[in-house]
């Protein structure tokens, strides 16, 4: 008791507690009775002072009498003024006796069987068991036996976090589908309930309701307090369901917590030594689960992250000696650019709008975290000869955009700059005109760049508009960086440069991606060679762990490419987009329901989106087209299998258009597409 307050240590010493726990239980009512206390002491205060504030009171006539109602004006605050009796107290009306209502009944003494009704009168409430609810005695003396009570259900739970779960032998973890969702859940004999994460409830939209009685939840140095619980959540442990109502609670990095109350309904038993758990399920099947041994093996909070890498490591098992081809090209993979590029026929350009002056931009704020970044990546460009320190008197500020590993590439702000640049009008092709060469194809490489832009030089008048602004100072780049606006055209041009001859026979490329494709595997042995062949003699370099080889299916440019034909790639509508209609000009963004309907109409079709065939140039083709009053239509065919297929929304005056000359508009929609 040495944490507790003088006057609680009062109260509580004389008691008798079977176990600690109920000297807890009993400290928690006491300190709820005396804070309850306080304020109806604060309140009459409050009342007593108000002077002249009078309230009306209402006194119920007996057997049908009359109805009587009192003014009573509240005298200021004595301890006399609220005595067990109620004959001493009078009824006022402006300080003066209230003669035109009738008198009230007197009231006789209190006994003991009326103490209710004594204090009622008096002004004052009863005081009840905490235990049973009853009048006459406290919880202490209760003759009835104890419960949990009205105010608090008690719980206990050992292990709030995965660090600590870890450390202790009576758990054991372990990842499992909780409504089909990856969570880390574990089974935890010292704890009295089962919860669920909180956060985990809102990430994914599981059912919330209220507990009847609240909860105090009691962990390790910290106690808090759950009201809602989810109900009939599913645990699939070895592929076998176990239902559970799981009470919310805030925990740190696990999902969930299965405690005695599900352990004993599932007749679980926990082995420490092994770190197994055998459960009984609903069929009376046993089911037997052991936790990995190897701390390397421990999961975290978002096990698909934990996942991820390992089949990234079965994909590039493969080392570039065992490839045919890419085997006799190692310089063509190097592990990193640690040079600059070598002088080439296009060199990147910026070309300014006549009358433009140097801009400058001071650099934006940065965490400390960030500027050490900065720093490091500073300090790497410069040891490659990439940057340059400057005195120019352009400034442009730096960012960072986060990559798909999760780690930070410093970019340059260049939107001041790009917009007093002369646009290049070097064409980037349509993606879906680069499908068109893939007849016939059953066999496929793809190569990725590394670094594809730092491959190519600024001219040298160029340099100094491309300055950007850092803590550290200002410096300059002397190779093409993200953010330029013409960038992309440019190395477009270089590649279309060094791969002319190949275009259109077994190449494919776009930007800084490119795939070869070949009819049979003699072939696309002779194509992959020509390729790695052009790359080292221009000594442009890839990515060894982006590239892909020797496929019959490879995903390029967002499409699964096959011998059958091309597809949509299903993990792109993983990436929700506003509809059509919340990106117009003036639009007020608003998502309602038919907006998320559509969307996940939209997502169907697209992962079901018919496989495209490659056409045959030399064969006919059909085009079928149709309107409505809210779009246009049109499928391309070939032999009765889509080529391709387009649509779009009618514009505003369109929509006055009679139905021929919608029909119309449909037709004209496809001619200008497909160029027929």
């Amino acid at each position: 008791m040495a944490g507790l307050d003088d006057e609680l240590t009062n109260q509580l010493i004389s008691g008798d507690y079977a176990d600690f726990e109920r000297l807890v239980d009993k400290a928690i009512r006491q300190e709820d009775q005396r804070n309850k206390m306080d304020k109806k002491r604060k309140a009459a205060q409050f009342r007593a002072h108000q002077g002249s504030h009078q309230r009306p009171r209402f006194i119920p006539g007996q057997q049908g009498g009359p109805t009587t109602m009192i003014v009573r004006q509240y005298l200021p605050f004595n301890p006399s003024n609220f005595h067990q009796g109620a004959s001493g107290s009078q009824d006022h009306h402006g300080g003066q006796p209230n003669r035109g209502a009738a008198p009230r009944p007197p009231v006789a003494p209190a006994q003991s069987g009326s103490s209710a009704q004594a204090k009622k009168e008096t002004g004052t409430k009863p005081e009840s068991c905490f235990n049973c609810g009853e009048l006459g005695h406290f919880a202490d003396k209760c003759p009835k036996p104890r419960r949990a009570g009205p105010w608090f259900v008690q719980a206990r739970v050992n292990h709030a976090s995965a660090e600590e779960a870890q450390a202790a032998p009576e758990v054991v973890l372990g990842t499992f589908p909780v409504n089909s969702i990856p969570a880390t859940v574990i089974f935890d004999s010292g704890a009295t309930h089962s919860f669920i994460s909180k956060k985990f409830v809102g990430m994914h939209g599981l059912v919330r309701e209220e507990l009847s009685t609240p909860m105090r939840v009691h962990t390790p140095g910290n106690s808090s307090t759950s009201v809602q619980f989810s109900p009939s959540i599913t645990i699939e442990i070895q592929r076998s369901p176990f239902l559970a109502n799981l009470i919310l609670l805030e925990s740190k990095d696990l999902d969930v917590i299965l405690g005695m109350d599900w352990l004993t309904k599932f007749k679980g038993v926990i082995d420490c030594a092994n770190h197994t758990v055998t459960l009984t399920n609903e069929k009376g099947e046993t089911v037997v689960y052991k936790s990995p041994d190897s701390p390397k093996q421990e999961v975290s909070l978002n096990q698909i992250e934990v996942e991820i890498p390992v089949v990234i490591e079965e994909k590039n098992s493969r080392k570039l000696e065992e490839i045919p081809i890419v085997c006799e090209y190692p310089e063509v993979f190097p592990e990193d650019l640690t040079t600059m590029p070598p002088k080439r026929e296009i060199e990147f350009r910026i070309d300014l709008a006549p009358g433009t002056a140097p801009i400058y931009k001071r650099p934006y704020r940065m965490a400390a975290n960030e500027l050490a970044e900065v720093k490091k990546q500073v300090d790497e460009q410069l040891q490659k000869g990439y940057i340059r320190p400057s005195t120019s008197p352009w400034g442009a500020p730096v960012i960072f955009v986060e990559k798909k590993d999760k780690t930070k590439r410093m970019c340059v702000d260049y939107r001041a700059l790009n917009e007093v640049t002369i646009k290049n009008k070097y064409p980037l092709l349509r993606i879906d005109d680069l499908f068109d060469q893939l007849k016939g194809a059953k066999v496929f490489s793809k190569i990725d760049l590394r670094s594809g832009y730092h491959q190519l030089r600024i001219r040298e008048e160029d340099i100094p508009k491309t300055a950007f602004t850092t803590r550290y100072g200002l410096y300059e780049c002397k190779v093409m960086s993200f953010g330029l606006t013409n960038a992309p055209a440019f190395f477009m041009n270089l590649m279309n440069k060094v791969f002319m001859e190949f275009l259109d026979k077994f190449v494919v490329e776009f930007i800084d991606d490119i795939l070869i494709y070949s009819k049979s595997e003699e072939e696309h042995e002779q194509h992959l060679r020509l390729v790695l062949e052009k790359l080292k003699e221009h000594q442009l370099y890839a990515k060894f762990s982006k590239c892909d080889f020797w496929l019959t299916e490879v995903k390029f440019l967002g499409h699964v490419i096959t011998a059958q034909g091309v597809a949509v790639d299903p993990s792109n509508v993983e990436i929700a987009r506003p509809m059509t209609q919340l990106l117009k000009k003036d639009e007020k963004f608003k998502w309602t329901a038919e907006c998320d309907r559509g969307f996940e109409e939209l997502k169907k079709k697209l992962v079901s989106a018919p496989v495209l065939i490659l056409p045959e140039q030399m064969k006919d083709f059909q085009v079928y087209c149709d309107a409505s009053r809210h779009g246009l239509g049109c499928v391309l065919m070939q032999e009765g299998r889509v080529v391709a297929y387009a649509s779009r929304q009618l514009r505003p005056h369109e929509g006055n258009y009679p139905t021929h000359d919608l029909e119309l508009a449909a037709v004209v929609h496809a001619l200008k597409i497909w160029n027929c």
